[in-house]
């Protein structure tokens, strides 16, 4: 008889409907009742949805508000920025002060260039 090991992650469904792009973009987030908005950086993002990193708690179900660019690099064009309206689907504690948050994006608006706050924009006149 042979045995074959496999790895818990082989056996596990795909859950996912689209396809994941591991991405490193600045992004910021507001979160629904909160009056200051957070300076992040994505992970990954698919047609759904954006998973980030937070210095903080959210409970799943919160409203987030994501703002992000994507750069020419990305566009092949223009920058393009992008407001998300998300709902948090899965909070993933990483540490004591870092948290991973998945979103599933609910809407989304194409922001013009003088529409996109301007803390934000110092923060991506990087790219």
């Amino acid at each position: 008889m042979l045995l074959r090991q496999e790895s818990v992650v082989e056996n596990y469904p795909e859950r996912r409907a689209t396809r994941r792009f591991t991405i490193k973009l600045p992004a910021s987030v507001r979160v629904s009742g909160i009056p200051c908005e957070f300076s992040t950086e994505t992970e990954n993002v698919s047609a759904r949805g954006i998973f980030f990193y937070l210095d903080r708690w959210l409970a799943k179900g919160a409203k987030v508000e994501v703002t992000m660019c994507f750069p020419p690099q990305v566009t092949m064009t223009e920058p393009l920025y992008v407001r998300f309206i998300a709902r948090v689907v899965r909070v993933e504690p990483e540490s004591t002060t870092r948290t991973g948050v998945a979103t599933m994006i609910e809407e989304y608006e194409f922001l013009c260039p003088e529409d996109v706050p301007q803390e934000s924009a110092r923060a991506w006149a990087d790219l």
